[in-house]
């Protein structure tokens, strides 16, 4: 159960409580597939008549619909909305898409382009297959934890140290696995590693058993935007296919900033 939010001790904080209620509410509604105000309540601590009367203000904007039938409360389809035009926002061009399935393809690996929001990292586009399966816990959507994560190492690898401890201030550093870099010492001294080589890999320490690689996506000014990333099963990464893997990063990462430089890439990728 989530604590319940202390009370207010003015105006101002009234609201901002008030927010981040209607918010928990939602949060909750959606992870279940749909709940009773009942339900909500004992799951967040609020009391009962303020959770109805904050659902049914959210039921009013249309955020939540009300199932009286079935005493339950549902998302509503403005959060559809919200969606699509947040895809929208961080929408992936079909030309990147094509390089990161033509990446799938040519690496027999699950393929990834990951693109930064401010200090956010942001799954916006994979590409798997049966045979070579994504990342479990990956799909499209914001992803907090950097300090284990190829594509996350790229991102934390071009900021300065004050930016990499305010960001490991607000997400941490969870051991997410036995071999997850835990120590800021030692998450520093292999950013270091991955500025002076320009790839990222990390073997388990996000999930048991996988490793990954990425590399960083620079736009017209040279700013790593994003990056492109593979995965396979560690047990199937050689020494030699390591190589392999690492020379098809660089095309893709290659003809992936060439898109957000000029709008164009090979050829092949937009036939």
């Amino acid at each position: 159960m989530s604590d319940p939010v202390p009370a207010p001790s003015n105006p101002r904080e009234s609201s901002v409580v008030t927010v981040e209620k209607t918010l928990a509410i939602l949060e909750i509604v959606a992870e279940r597939g749909g709940a009773s105000a009942r339900d909500v309540s004992q799951a967040l601590g609020y009391p009962l008549p303020t959770v109805y009367r904050l659902m049914q203000a959210l039921v009013h904007a249309e955020y939540l619909v009300h199932l009286r039938g079935e005493h339950r409360f549902e998302l509503g389809y403005k959060i559809d909305r919200l969606g699509v035009s947040l895809h929208r926002q961080i929408g992936v061009p079909s030309p990147v898409r094509a390089e990161i399935a033509r990446l799938h393809d040519t690496a027999k690996a699950a393929g990834y382009f990951a693109v930064y929001r401010g200090a956010d990292v942001v799954v916006a586009f994979v590409v798997d297959s049966p045979a070579h399966p994504r990342l479990t816990p990956l799909s499209f959507g914001f992803h907090q934890a950097a300090h284990a994560t190829a594509f996350g190492k790229i991102l934390l690898s071009g900021m300065s140290e004050d930016q990499v401890g305010q960001y490991l201030d607000v997400h941490g550093m969870a051991p997410l696995t036995a071999r997850t870099i835990t120590d800021r010492s030692d998450l520093d001294e292999h950013l270091a590693l991955v500025s002076r080589t320009g790839i990222a890999w990390e073997h388990e320490e996000f999930v048991p058993g996988m490793t990954c690689a990425a590399i960083g996506v620079r736009n017209g000014a040279g700013m790593v935007v994003g990056s492109v990333a593979i995965s396979a099963p560690s047990g199937e990464v050689s020494s030699a296919r390591e190589r392999v893997f690492e020379k098809l990063l660089r095309d893709a990462a290659n003809q992936v900033s060439k898109y957000y430089r000029s709008g164009q890439v090979r050829q092949a990728a937009t036939a």
